[in-house]
């Protein structure tokens, strides 16, 4: 289609079409992943308009969390089986009717299903296997880097769109908060159905880095879900899978299911409205996408236990820090920086990690489990969260279990054995 049309223009100027897969994916990730974070703007509304408590709204929030988790394993398989353009563009309109019906919520059930089962449907299906896919596939070099963009574009999404969200909130009412979610799904459904290409052989290249063009795998690769599971009973006897999975557990835990959905009701208990809240974590945006971008930098070069031990370490103690800072605007602009260069820092390293372990046939199915551990791990948050604020009115329990956690973590990562950085050229 167009992308057989347009990629001799970009051959004949020396860019790589890979680099417009990045752009696509970078798109469908920002906008995926900013319906991700939209129920963290609307936990203080909800609860205003309806009288529910936060463990009603925390354990939707859980739900979404544990599919968007719970497909993780499966997208890989479902791309290979059906087509990434396909999946990723029907994954991106399942957002919008996810959004949409946000809109309708009058009950608890209509959260559960909107917000909860659609969206974390939706989400999962384009969430970080997608990226990891998309470097797989299309790059043989630079693959570390390509992961680290597309691993801030998730978090980024999450983040960056929230003060736009809190602002509409604010003047115009919650069900108008969704708005910029949906029509940028749709966008990106649109251009990755008319740019997209499955494999680079689709448009008679190599992936980046290489000369030979790879043929495809066959699209009647089997059965997703047997396909998936085929990889998982192959990856569970090894020490490696349970330290990904247990660490990226942690790092669900301590980023997405307590900083994205609880940090500005946080803020509310210390006298910060809703807009400043997320201009903070727009500002966390900002600095994950620099911190991301250079983690994956870094994963080409350095030990990857070691980078993930120092990122373990650091978001630790930001977290067990924050519930006891002033929540002025200097101490939460350095949590912002400080956290926001952490966010999602993690995923590059562990994408390398599982590649080095797995193989690069089955890395982006086994990364797909250990995603799963992740979002498991931010339901286990986003509900815990919840109920702690609940039982004891204080979040401070909550945040210290998460700094503790990412404290195991440090050490629990030097279970991997250690592989020698690749040279890496400039």
């Amino acid at each position: 289609m167009l992308a057989a049309a347009i990629s001799p223009w970009f051959t004949r100027r020396g860019i790589h079409y890979g680099w417009v897969m990045v752009a696509l994916t970078f798109l469908t990730a920002l906008c995926s992943a900013a319906a991700v974070g939209m129920p963290g703007v609307l936990i203080v509304p909800l609860i205003k308009e309806f009288g529910w408590s936060r463990s009603d709204i925390s354990g939707a929030m859980a739900l979404m969390f544990i599919l968007f988790g719970g497909m993780a394993p499966f997208a890989g398989a479902l791309m290979l089986r059906y087509g990434l353009r396909r999946v990723v563009a029907a994954a991106a309109m399942l957002a919008v009717l996810a959004l949409f019906g946000a809109t309708m919520i009058s009950e608890k059930w209509h959260l559960w299903l909107s917000l909860g089962l659609l969206l974390g449907m939706a989400a999962g299906t384009t969430a970080m296997v997608l990226s990891a896919t998309v470097a797989n596939r299309w790059f043989s070099a630079r693959r570390g880097l390509v992961v680290g963009v597309l691993a801030a574009a998730t978090a980024t999404g999450q983040l960056i769109f929230l003060p736009l969200a809190a602002y509409l909130v604010a003047h115009f009412g919650w069900r108008y908060a969704v708005l910029p979610g949906m029509i940028g799904c749709s966008i990106a459904a649109v251009l990755y159905m008319l740019f997209a290409r499955d494999w680079p052989a689709d448009i008679g290249l190599a992936p980046y880095g290489e000369t030979r063009i790879q043929p495809p795998a066959a699209a009647s690769a089997g059965n997703a879900v047997s396909l998936s599971f085929s990889v998982l009973r192959e990856a569970v006897p090894t020490r490696a899978f349970w330290v990904l999975a247990g660490t990226f557990f942690i790092c669900g835990l301590s980023s997405s299911g307590i900083v994205q959905q609880h940090f500005i009701p946080l803020c509310a208990d210390n006298g910060i409205d809703g807009v400043r809240a997320a201009s903070f974590l727009a500002m966390m945006g900002l600095f994950n996408f620099i911190g991301t971008v250079i983690s994956g930098w870094l994963s080409d070069r350095f030990d990857n236990r070691v980078l993930l031990a120092w990122y373990y370490g650091l978001r630790g103690v930001s977290l067990m820090w924050l519930p006891f800072g002033n929540f002025d605007l200097v101490s939460l602009s350095v949590f912002a920086v400080f956290f926001g260069l952490d966010f999602i820092a993690t995923v590059p390293p562990t994408v390398k990690l599982a590649g080095q372990h797995f193989g690069a046939a089955k890395a982006p199915i086994v990364f797909g489990w250990a995603f799963a551990s992740h979002q498991l791990g931010g339901a286990v948050a986003a509900l815990g969260a919840g109920v702690s604020r609940d039982a004891l009115a204080t979040y401070v329990p909550a945040f210290f279990a998460a700094g503790l956690a990412c404290m195991f973590a440090t050490i629990a990562i030097f279970g991997l054995r250690k592989f020698r950085a690749a040279t890496v050229t400039a």
